[in-house]
């Protein structure tokens, strides 16, 4: 049996919860190996070598044409995920290594995942729907079904590819559509890596579809979940082990309110929810969550409007003409921006604009 490999992806402001992670699945899967994807560079202010990951692969260890102009495309939720599929390349390249999981770094492991594992091995590649049962209410349906229909049937916070001949023919499929399509677009149709494994159960084989209800345990599916138990006794969904949750949306306090509106009469999922904004409390204060994102900014340090990055995506010409696009000067990306843009697409441009 060869290695199984755990991976996640992120920037460096987001360690502290990537090292949560970790921790977790150092405790339940202290065989497996744990990658970090590095959505971001290298900071000398940070030793990746002191932190519990085995190892970091960051962005430019990676194999992505035209690497910096398509960095410039995407915000930083998108790179993060745009470089899933190319870490998962680099990993699965590894002929020691069977099978490759990937969690988001807002997950924790709450026990042992082998019968994840054993369908693993009889499969290609296994996805978690969001939702595996139906709603019962309206509300529901609103929030999480037509949620679903627009971001995506399966949640990309996880998936785990076997080292086949089609696990990793649909690992180059699947890089090949995020590098050109990765971009949070749900009017066009897009939920930057994600709407694509819609198409994966047709266009692949081996493709195992995970419903049990312990697996990537979220607010979009507590309605159809029922929570039991506590941290010190343990937790227990529809009477299984819970295996990981997804803490998605908890910065932003997004995870509390559906949590509130779905979930408000469950002790339990409260006690999950308390011991997490325990577990994350001082992370604020950690020195490497307020370190700038360095793809975030142009070479001098000026953070670039989101407008940037979609008017370059869209236009070839600009792409042809400022093949480096962080640069900043005469003649650069940002000067065109700043002077020409505004004369171009007065609309769009405006004194306050959001950042990527």
């Amino acid at each position: 049996m060869g290695k199984t490999i755990a991976f996640t992806s992120a920037a460096l402001n987001y360690l502290p919860k990537v090292r949560k992670l970790c921790a977790s699945i150092r405790t339940h899967h202290p065989e497996w190996e744990f990658v970090l994807a590095l959505a971001d560079e290298r900071n000398p202010a940070v030793d990746l070598d002191r932190e519990s990951f085995d190892r970091v692969i960051a962005l430019d260890d990676l194999d992505i044409p035209d690497r910096r102009r398509w960095t410039y495309f995407h915000a930083i939720v998108e790179l993060a995920t745009a470089i899933k599929p190319f870490a998962l390349l680099d990993l699965l390249a590894d002929a020691d290594v069977d099978r490759v999981l990937y969690f988001d770094p807002d997950m924790v492991l709450f026990s042992r995942l082998d019968d994840l594992l054993e369908s693993l091995d009889d499969a290609n590649l296994v996805l978690t729907p969001h939702l595996t049962k139906p709603e019962s209410g309206i509300e529901g349906i609103r929030d999480n079904e037509i949620s679903a229909l627009k971001h995506g049937v399966y949640n990309l916070g996880f998936i785990g590819v076997n080292r086949t001949g089609e696990g990793l023919r649909f690992s180059r499929w699947w890089a090949d559509r995020v590098y050109d399509f990765c971009i949070a677009d749900i009017p066009g149709g897009l939920f930057t890596d994600q709407r694509w494994l819609d198409l994966a159960p047709a266009f692949f084989d081996g493709v195992g579809i995970l419903k049990s209800p312990r697996f990537n345990v979220a607010t979009w599916n507590l309605p159809t979940r029922r929570m039991e138990g506590s941290v010190v006794d343990g937790f227990r969904v529809d009477g299984e082990p819970l295996g990981f949750y997804h803490f998605t949306g908890f910065d932003s306090g997004a995870h509390r309110v559906m949590a509130d509106k779905y979930a408000s009469g469950s002790p339990s999922v409260w006690s999950l929810i308390e011991w997490y904004a325990e577990a994350t409390r001082l992370d604020d204060q950690d020195p490497v969550s307020g370190l700038p994102w360095r793809y975030g900014s142009y070479d001098d340090g000026s953070r670039i409007p989101l407008e940037h990055r979609r008017l370059y995506r869209a236009r070839p010409d600009l792409q042809e003409a400022y093949p480096d696009p962080f640069a900043v000067g005469d003649r650069s990306l940002k000067q065109w921006m700043e002077r020409q843009a505004p004369i171009e697409y007065p609309e769009v441009f405006g004194p306050k604009k959001a950042v990527g």
